[in-house]
């Protein structure tokens, strides 16, 4: 990934705390059962075509879009530090091409504080995303994440 611009201007930023152990939240994040269960908006059924969770190893999950387009969301993963922090590439054809995923978990009791940040190439990309809907599809997935986990 290049670094043409300032990483602040550069990332698409998340946060969330849940209402879950840092261990639930990290199961539904991480574990492929979890994931079918909220990745997509809804109304998009997931389907899990590669999930090898370690350093080094790729994911690979599809969704049905509405107008019956296959939306491939894939990625190797980069860093991986437990209940902590994920590191990974990203794509999300046809959308969105070679952006890095840093999803940060802290534990505070029975909470856990949330960061999803999406790192793109560019500023200028960064604001296309936007514009394009990022804080509306991730906020929605990240919606049925929260409904998954208050139903745990």
């Amino acid at each position: 990934m290049s670094k043409t611009d300032d990483l602040k201007n550069r990332t698409l930023s998340i946060k969330k705390t849940f209402q879950a152990p840092v261990e639930v939240v990290w199961d539904a994040w991480t574990q492929a059962d979890h994931i079918i269960k909220w990745w997509a908006p809804p109304g998009m059924p997931v389907q899990v075509i590669e999930h090898d969770f370690r350093v080094g190893g790729n994911w690979k999950y599809t969704m049905m879009m509405p107008n019956q387009m296959e939306f491939i969301s894939e990625g190797t993963y980069l860093e991986i530090t437990e209940y902590k922090k994920i590191v990974t590439s990203a794509h999300f054809r046809p959308m969105t091409e070679n952006v890095e995923l840093h999803i940060i978990f802290e534990q505070d009791g029975d909470q856990t504080h949330f960061e999803f940040s999406v790192v793109h190439e560019s500023e200028a990309y960064a604001q296309s995303q936007e514009k394009m809907g990022f804080y509306n599809g991730w906020g929605s997935a990240l919606a049925r994440l929260e409904e998954f986990l208050d139903n745990k």
